[in-house]
């Protein structure tokens, strides 16, 4: 498993929105987002 997809895991897991690890990281939405493909 590559960490884009234990990110995703984790975060859905959590219930939490890519926008609002986004906040919490300090990145934009995008930086996110591009980390899921």
């Amino acid at each position: 498993m590559q960490i884009n997809e234990q990110i995703k895991k984790y975060r859905k897991d959590a219930g939490l929105t890519q926008e609002q690890i986004a906040n919490y990281l300090g990145v934009s939405t995008p930086a996110v987002n591009k980390s899921n493909q």
